[in-house]
């Protein structure tokens, strides 16, 4: 073998043996703190639209928060760390003004006597360093009101629920601010009502039923309304609830003895399968028509 190569291998196998000796290396620990504001989602169904939040939620911690920690009249991220984020999956009514479907970043200007809520179209920045004004797709002005108890963790929900509407929360501190939201929602079941009406098919009771108690319920046609109750309850031993149903339409038509032979009908019909619920709503229904 080469002089040269012999001399690389000697050099090689003693560094390999010089090595072997040495102390391993301890890896860096790593460390892992909870966040001061955790993110959170939520996920509200409003109508046929679903409302999504993504934030991160800030506590006081004693800090006083709005006019303090959170400026009075400047942009506010509406949150924590990157801006919240908020997504409808169909057309809202936003503060009584047209939202497309999407999602949008929220931002906010408190104010001690006036907000303004702000659905900004560009969406993941970092607070509202970048925020811009030109890419906003609405603006809302809305007056806080005060809570008697104090909220210690930044909270948005969506609550008080109507068939077409419900409202958007902001609460923190003792501050609580809420913007409506409004969705189509009956325009879309009368279409749905409509066809399957004209389907020509055979439908079954329930389907009947169904449109009976929304037309009741949104005050529409109760004269249809007891055509399609009538047809759910024609067999020979309708449910109890359908009967229910059919003396609440028949005493808002102002038949006061329909409406009463219905509840009874029910009651006998709900003994039978042991709903008290529904005894105690019939009987309550016939004390009122009295």
């Amino acid at each position: 073998m080469h002089p040269t190569i012999l001399r690389c291998l000697r050099v090689a196998l003693l560094g390999s043996v010089l090595v072997s000796f040495l102390p391993a290396q301890t890896p860096a620990p790593k460390l892992n703190f909870p966040a001061a504001s955790p993110t959170a989602s939520i996920k509200q169904r409003v109508g046929f639209t679903d409302i999504e939040v993504s934030y991160a939620r800030p506590s006081a911690r004693g800090r006083k928060i709005f006019g303090g920690l959170v400026a009075f009249g400047e942009v506010w991220r509406t949150g924590a760390n990157t801006a919240t984020k908020v997504t409808f999956s169909t057309p809202v009514k936003f503060g009584g003004k047209e939202v497309a479907a999407g999602s949008y970043a929220l931002y906010s200007i408190p104010g001690a006597a006036e907000w303004t809520v702000i659905l900004n179209k560009v969406t993941g920045e970092w607070g509202a360093y970048t925020y811009k004004a030109e890419n906003d797709a609405v603006r809302v002005t809305v007056k806080p009101t005060a809570l008697a108890q104090a909220v210690e963790t930044f909270t948005i929900d969506v609550n008080d629920f109507k068939t077409e509407s419900a409202t958007f929360n902001l609460a923190w501190e003792k501050t609580r601010v809420a913007v409506p939201v409004e969705v189509d929602v009956v325009k879309n079941v009368l279409a749905q009502i409509d066809a399957a009406m004209k389907s020509g098919a055979t439908l079954p009771a329930g389907v009947y039923f169904n449109a009976a108690m929304f037309y009741h319920d949104q005050g529409l046609d109760l004269k249809q309304a007891k055509t399609w109750i009538e047809e759910a309850t024609k067999g020979d031993k309708p449910a109890f609830f359908m009967l229910h149903g059919k003396a609440k339409i028949l005493a808002k038509l102002g038949d006061k003895a329909g409406a009463t032979a219905a509840a009874k009908a029910s009651i006998a019909a709900a003994e039978g399968g042991a709903k008290a619920e529904y005894i105690r709503l019939n009987e309550a229904l016939i004390a009122s028509l009295k």
